[in-house]
This record gives structure tokens, sequence and C-alpha cells, in this order.
């Protein structure tokens, strides 16, 4: 009996000092750097954005956050990364409506969106607008409709890409409001919106704020922004409620998130350093700077992602199927 009772008092010393170390990682994290993966090349808007959040959630957690580019098939190959990681907090994912929505239906992918992955904030949010040649012959969003009602299939839309989000949003409008039009590919937004200001292309479903400053020079028109409310950074220009189109809501957004699995203490950490991250003035200006709307308090916790992202994908999984888009 003896041996026995030996036996079970140091099994309990295991189990019990197994316990308190868990439970101390979970108290001292971080303890060292943690990866933030954007899963786009280096230069665009998204990593500006996750390089904001990095430098002053260095400043919350006491570690360094590194930002790491994993760009390739429209984002999955960073996104994939992530799903594969150690969940433990140490590598997150700087994702967007294209790497965390869009993909999911457009490549195939070994990865659930919505299992896979464990939400910690959605960050920011800048609608898209409609935009047109300076010189379309139409004043305002009603009488572009009208026109192109009337001339179904002559005008011509860019997009940056097959299953880009521009492209997404013109089969939306079409579906939504019976107009036909030419999608016209690009590789990349600043030759789209090139030839949509020298009058090759007529319209354009652009993010608001890339095409803002030609906007503001007269380079083109603004007919309707795709948000329930007018954006910040033009609030002269109507949304598509206000002229008489409702429900068009079409917005790219952000968010962080960790590999399924990882502790819901360490989740709550990152979540507490996004919040008070999104709550400084500094980073505030700077995403103000980029066009980008704070989600309100209540829309920043890892529930409200989890929402959010599961509502998108509803609305938009059956958009891009049904439109037949695959990978090129």
């Amino acid at each position: 009996m003896g041996s026995i009772m030996r036996r079970f008092f140091a099994v309990a010393a295991v189990a019990t000092l197994t316990l308190s170390g868990a439970a101390a990682a979970a108290e001292t994290y971080p303890s060292r750097v943690i990866t933030m993966v954007v899963p786009f090349p280096a230069g665009g808007g998204t990593t500006l954005l996750a390089r904001t959040v990095a430098e002053q959630m260095k400043a919350e957690l006491g570690q360094t956050v590194i930002v790491e580019n994993v760009p390739g098939a429209g984002g999955t190959i960073g996104v994939a990364k992530v799903a594969r990681a150690a969940p433990d907090g140490y590598t997150v994912l700087f994702g967007n409506w294209a790497s965390n929505v869009g993909t999911g239906a457009v490549y195939p992918v070994d990865y659930d969106l919505l299992k896979d992955f464990a939400p910690i904030a959605r960050i920011a949010d800048a609608p898209l607008w409609l935009v047109a040649r300076k010189d379309f012959p139409a004043m305002d969003l009603k009488e572009a409709l009208a026109w192109l009602k009337a001339n179904p299939g002559k005008a011509t839309m860019a997009t940056v890409g097959v299953g880009s989000g521009s492209h997404l949003c013109g089969i939306y409008l079409q579906n939504e409001t019976g107009i036909r039009v030419q999608f016209i590919p690009y590789h990349g937004g600043a030759p789209a919106m090139q030839d949509l200001i020298g009058a090759h292309v007529d319209m354009m479903c652009d993010f608001s704020a890339n095409s803002l400053p030609f906007y503001r020079a007269g380079q083109v028109k603004a007919f309707g922004v795709m948000a329930k409310k007018r954006w910040f950074g033009a609030k002269e220009v109507p949304t598509f409620d206000e002229m008489g189109v409702p429900g068009i809501y079409v917005s790219f957004w952000h968010g962080v998130w960790a590999p399924a699995g990882t502790p819901a203490e360490v989740i709550a950490k990152l979540n507490e350093a996004v919040v008070k991250t999104l709550a400084d003035p500094t980073v505030q200006r700077r995403f103000a700077d980029q066009g980008q709307e704070l989600p309100p308090r209540d829309q920043q916790t890892p529930e409200a992602l989890a929402a959010y992202q599961k509502a998108e994908i509803d609305k938009w999984w059956p958009i891009i199927k049904n439109a037949g888009i695959k990978a090129q």
C-alpha cells in the first residue's frame, strides 16, 4: 500500500506542476516575438494598416510584433500558413474581405475559413463606391442606372482581376439592379484607374480611399457609396440608399485571427491589445488618412468578428458560385 500511495502522490504532483506550468504560460503570454502574417505583397493598403496596428500592439503587449508578407494565390498561401501554425498566439493573421471571405469560394483551399481560425477582432472598414469617367453621360446614380438599363452590355467596367472585390461588386450590382456591363480585368488598381481617367473604360467599383484623390481633382465622377451612411472622406457623395437603390452594401474590411485552438486567455489578451490599439489617437489618425473607419467598440470583440465574417460568407459565396467564378 505504501508503494501505491507514493506512486499516487507522485502522479498528483506531476499533474499539479503541469497545470501550474500551463497557467503560468498563459499568465506570461507573450514572452517572445509575435508574427503577424499579411497574405498579400508588401506595400499595399493592408500592409500599411497591419504595420500601424503591429507597432502599437508592441507597446500594449510588451513584445515585438513583426509583420510578415506571405503573398500568393489571392492570399490563400499566407492564410494556409497561419491555419497550420501552432495555436499558441505567436502567429496571427491580418486578413481582409478578400483573404477571409472571397478566396474561400474562388480558390481550392485545404482549410475552413470559419472552423480553422479563432477570431480576435475586426480592425477597419471602408466602403466601395461607384465611380465613372468624368464625361460619362449621367449626373447622378439614378441617371447612370437609367442609362445602363437603356444600353445593356454597352458600358465597360474595370476590375482588378477575375474574382476581385471590384469584380464581385460589379456582379452584385448587376444582380441587384438589372444592369449589364462588360467587365475589363486589369492587373492592379493603378492601371485600372489610369484607364478610367483616360476614358478607356466607363466605370469601376472601387475602394473609396483609392479613387478619392482623382475624384477630388475632377478626373472621375463618384455616383454613390455602398454603405448605410455616407463615407467621412467625401460626405457630399450620397449612399445608394439615399438615391433610391436600397440595400447595396459593399465594404473592404480587415480583421485579425489566430489558428483554431489558441487558448481563450491568449485570444483575450490579443483582443485587449487590439482594442487599446484602436483607441490610440495616433492610430485613429493614420487609419483616417487611409480612408478607414473603425468598427464600433461592441463590434471589436472576437464574437462580433465571427458573426460578421459568417454573414459575409453567407452573402458572397452564393454570388460567387452562381457567377461561376474560379481562380485563373
